[in-house]
């Protein structure tokens, strides 16, 4: 059995947000010890790393609520976690494509400063008037 503090440390994952997934029924202790101190097993252990990574790659909380569902029924089809996985990476994509747009725009005007004075700092007004942005919407 593990304590929640111990369990923090095993998986790399602060106490308020393993207290933050109990509250949301992620995961929740398997008993409490006599000092009423939560005690967690090995199933809580993966659990936890499963959604420490499913965090780490973005993945909302609501899904991953989903994906573990999903993983109780083993010999399930994979449709829906595929699914998922696949939704996921079209926002990744979507997002990488913002950034993209925002790094060529930042470069482009970040390019023009002449480090004048800021009444001609090309940065001030292109952001000032919007028509000096190359990527109009």
């Amino acid at each position: 059995m593990l304590s929640i503090g111990e369990l923090s440390k095993r998986t790399g994952v602060k106490v308020p947000t393993i207290r933050y997934y109990e509250q949301a029924g992620l995961i929740s202790p398997l008993e409490r010890s006599e000092g009423n101190q939560r005690r967690y097993g090995e199933r809580e252990l993966e659990r936890l790393t499963f959604i420490r990574h499913a965090r780490d790659l973005g993945i909302r909380p609501d899904a991953i609520r989903e994906l573990l569902e999903l993983s109780a029924h083993p010999d399930e089809p994979c449709l829906r976690a595929d699914a998922i996985a696949r939704e996921h990476l079209t926002k990744v994509r979507e997002k990488i494509a913002r950034l993209q747009r925002l790094e060529s725009e930042l470069a482009r005007i970040t390019s023009r400063c002449d480090g004048h004075a800021v009444e001609d700092c090309y940065v001030i007004r292109s952001l000032a008037d919007h028509s000096l942005c190359a990527d109009e919407h």
